[in-house]
C-alpha cells in the first residue's frame, strides 16, 4: 500500500466494502471531531471506477470517516470554502477477496456486524476461493466459529431475513440450524399464522425433537451400534437425540446391564433411582463394597444416569455406629457365609414360584404390586408423551376419556391408601421394598373386582401412545371413538393438507360439494367440515363423526401413507393370523404334576 491524499469527488463507496448495501451509517458521534480536526487515520481505498464508469477510488474500509468527511465537505462548499482531500492507504487493483477481508477486519475490530452480514462476507470470501482455515487466521477466529457463521446458509432465506430485521433472537436462529428445510417451513407457517403458536428460544429445540432434549453425552450405550440417530447445530457444542423415545429404550437396557455388572462385580446391592426419585447425598454416607455399602444409579429426567458407588443410608449409618458404641467388642461373626445364603435364596425363590403356579390370584396381586411400586427386575413406568402444540396437549388433558380415566384413577389412589393428589398410580410409592410388600398386602385384602379396577388403570397409565397395544385393546373392545372424541379447533389447526381436507368435506357434506370446493383454501375446507359438525349456517348437523386415523380400525385419506395409526393396525392384523393357530387351554394340559418325594431324600 501507499499512502495519498485524495479530493472527496475522486472517492465512493466500494461494492467489496462489507456495508456497501446498507443504509449510510450513523457518524454523530465522530462528526464534531472530523469538523474540527478532520480525518486523521487514513481510510483504504483502491482504483476502481463508480457507478458511471468514470475512474476514481472505491473506499473498502473506513466508510464512517468517509461519510462524515463528505458531510463536512457539503457545509463547506455551501459556505464558499474548499474541501480538504481524504488521507488514504491505497491498495493495488484486483483481488475483490482481499479487499473484502480488509473491510472486515477493519469493521470487526470496531463493532461486530450481525451473524447474517458476516455470513454474507464468510460466503463471498469462500466464492472467492479462501477456505476456512485462510478466513479463520485472517480474522483471528477459531475455525468453528467460522463454521458456524457458515451455518446459516443451511437456512431459509426468510428466516435469515428475520433474524436481520431482529424479529427473532440469536438463540432461535441458532436452534434452526438443527431443523431440516421442511421443518423450517412448517416453523415459518407458525409464525405466519396468528392462531398459532411458533416456539422460540429452548422449546423449539424440544418442538424440534419431538417434546425431549436429550444430549448424546448422556448415553450409556454406543448411539452408533444401537442406530440411533443424532443431530448438532454447528453453534452448539452438544449433539442430541433425534426419537427420545428410542433413547429411553436403549438407556434403560444399559442401565440395567450396568446393573448386572455391579452384581457380578460383587457389590451386594445395586438400585436404580427412577427419574421420579431424587438421590440426595446428605441422605446417604460413603460405605465399603465390603462393609455393605450399595451402588446407586440415579437415573435423571434429563436422561443422565449418575453412578454413586458405595453409600449406604444414612439411618443404617446411625444404627450401625449404635451397634458398635453400645458394646466395645467386635461386631459378631454372622452364623451363615454369602454363599449360604445365596443357596438358601435360591431355594426360597424356586419353592416360591412353583407355588405361586397353583395360587394365580396371588400371583396377580404380585405382579399389579411390582407394576406399581417397581422393582430391581421391573422396570414399568406411566407414559409421559405429550402433544408439541400447547392447544393440542389442553384437548388431550380436558377431553372426555381423560376426564373419565383420570376419576377412575383417584378412586384407585383412595382404594390403595395413597395421596389422591399423586399424579399417577404406577411409581406412587416409590421403589422401596417396603412399599412393595404394603401395595402387596393391601391387594390381598382386596376382592378381586377390586384388583382388576386397579389393574385397568396400571395398564391404562402405562400404554405407549401410538404403539400397537393401542390398536389390539382397540379393535378386540369395539371400541367407538365418537364416544370419546369430539373435533375441536386443536384438532382443525393441525391439519395442512387440502387433499385430506376435501376428503373430510366429502364425508361430511357428501361428495358433490366436495367436488365443488377442492380448489378452495384450506380454511375455506375447514369452515364446511365444522359447519356441519355445528349444524351452523343452515347446514345439517352431521353427529358422530371421526376422521379415519382415529377410528378403530384406522385408515387414511390418501394413496400417500405414512399414518402410523394404520402400520401399527396392519401388526395387529399379521399378529391375529399368527394366533389362529390352535393352542392349548390350559398349562396343566402338557405339565404333568410335579411334587416333592421325600422317600427319595429318605434313601
Amino acid at each position: 500500500m501507499k499512502l495519498d491524499f485524495i479530493p472527496l469527488d475522486k472517492l465512493h463507496r466500494s461494492h467489496s466494502n462489507m456495508r456497501f448495501a446498507r443504509k449510510a451509517p450513523d457518524v454523530t458521534d465522530i462528526l464534531p471531531s472530523i469538523r474540527a480536526r478532520g480525518v486523521i487515520v487514513p481510510i483504504i481505498v483502491r482504483p476502481e471506477p463508480d457507478e458511471a464508469g468514470a475512474p476514481g477510488f472505491g473506499v473498502i474500509a473506513g466508510d464512517r470517516r468517509y461519510t462524515a468527511a463528505v458531510l463536512v465537505a457539503n457545509h463547506v462548499a455551501a459556505a464558499g470554502g474548499d474541501p480538504e482531500p481524504m488521507p488514504c492507504a491505497i491498495m493495488e487493483e484486483g483481488d475483490d477477496a482481499a479487499a473484502l477481508e480488509a473491510s472486515m477486519i477493519e469493521n470487526m475490530a470496531r463493532l461486530d456486524p450481525d451473524e447474517v452480514k458476516r455470513w454474507e462476507s464468510f460466503t463471498r470470501l469462500v466464492k472467492d476461493g479462501r477456505s476456512v482455515e485462510d478466513i479463520a487466521a485472517t480474522f483471528g477466529l477459531p475455525e468453528l466459529a467460522v463454521k458456524r457463521t457458515l451455518a446459516l446458509g443451511n437456512l431459509l432465506p426468510r428466516i435469515r431475513s428475520l433474524y436481520s430485521s431482529g424479529e427473532i433472537d440469536r438463540a432461535t436462529v441458532r436452534t434452526l440450524t438443527l431443523a431440516s428445510k421442511r421443518q423450517q417451513a412448517d416453523w415459518l407457517k407458525l409464525v405466519d399464522d396468528p392462531q398459532s403458536y411458533a416456539p422460540r428460544g429452548s422449546n423449539l429445540k424440544s418442538w424440534l425433537l419431538g417434546g425431549q432434549t436429550i444430549k448424546a453425552d448422556y448415553a450409556l450405550f454406543d448411539a452408533t451400534d444401537a442406530k440411533l440417530a443424532t443431530i448438532a447445530d454447528l453453534f452448539g457444542e452438544d449433539q442430541c437425540f433425534a426419537d427420545a423415545s428410542a433413547f429411553w429404550t436403549a438407556q434403560n437396557a444399559a442401565i440395567e446391564a450396568r446393573r448386572e455388572q455391579y452384581l457380578a462385580a460383587g457389590w451386594a446391592e445395586v438400585v436404580i433411582v427412577p427419574p421420579s426419585e431424587h438421590f440426595a447425598t446428605w441422605e446417604y454416607e460413603k460405605r465399603a463394597k465390603r462393609k455393605g455399602g450399595r451402588v446407586y444409579l440415579d437415573v435423571r429426567g434429563s436422561g443422565e444416569v449418575v453412578i454413586h458407588e458405595g453409600y449406604v443410608s444414612r439411618r443404617e449409618a446411625e444404627r450401625a455406629a449404635r451397634n458398635v458404641v453400645a458394646g466395645s467388642e467386635k461386631p459378631k461373626r454372622p452364623e451363615i457365609s454369602s454363599a449360604t445364603q445365596a443357596y438358601v435364596d435360591l431355594h426360597r425363590r424356586a419353592a416360591v414360584a412353583a407355588t405361586l403356579t397353583e395360587h394365580p390370584g396371588v400371583a396377580l396381586r404380585l405382579m399389579l404390586a411390582f407394576a406399581i411400586a417397581g422393582a430391581p427386575l421391573w422396570n414399568v413406568k406411566p407414559d409421559q408423551s405429550v402433544a408439541r402444540d400447547e392447544a393440542a396437549q389442553e384437548s388431550v388433558e380436558t377431553c372426555a376419556a381423560e376426564t373419565a380415566f383420570d376419576a377412575r384413577r383417584r378412586a384407585v389412589l383412595a382404594l390403595l391408601g395413597c395421596p389422591e393428589d399423586k399424579p399417577t398410580v404406577t411409581n406412587a410409592y416409590g421403589s422401596d421394598d417396603r412399599h412393595l410388600v404394603t401395595i402387596f398386602l393391601r391387594l390381598l385384602d382386596l376382592p378381586d373386582p377390586a384388583v382388576l379396577d386397579v389393574v385397568a388403570v396400571v395398564m391404562g397409565e402405562t400404554l405407549g401412545a401410538g404403539h400397537a397395544a393401542i390398536e389390539a385393546v382397540g379393535l378386540t373392545l369395539g371400541i367407538d371413538m365418537a364416544r370419546w372424541w369430539q373435533a375441536d379447533p386443536a384438532f382443525f389447526d393441525l391439519i395442512r393438507d387440502k387433499q385430506v381436507l376435501t376428503a373430510m368435506v366429502a364425508e361430511v357434506a357428501g361428495q358433490t360439494v366436495a367436488d365443488a370446493n377442492a380448489k378452495e383454501k384450506g380454511a375455506t375446507l375447514k369452515k364446511i367440515v365444522t359447519d356441519h359438525l355445528a349444524g351452523a349456517d343452515g347446514r345439517a348437523q352431521v353427529t358422530g363423526w371421526v376422521p379415519r386415523w382415529m377410528r378403530f380400525p384406522p385408515a387414511a385419506y390418501t394413496e400417500r401413507g405414512g399414518v402410523a395409526t394404520v402400520a401399527a393396525n396392519a401388526k395387529v392384523a399379521a399378529a391375529k393370523a399368527a394366533a389362529e393357530e390352535p393352542m392349548v387351554e390350559r398349562v396343566d394340559d402338557v405339565v404333568p404334576e410335579v411334587a416333592p418325594e421325600p422317600e427319595r431324600l429318605a434313601a
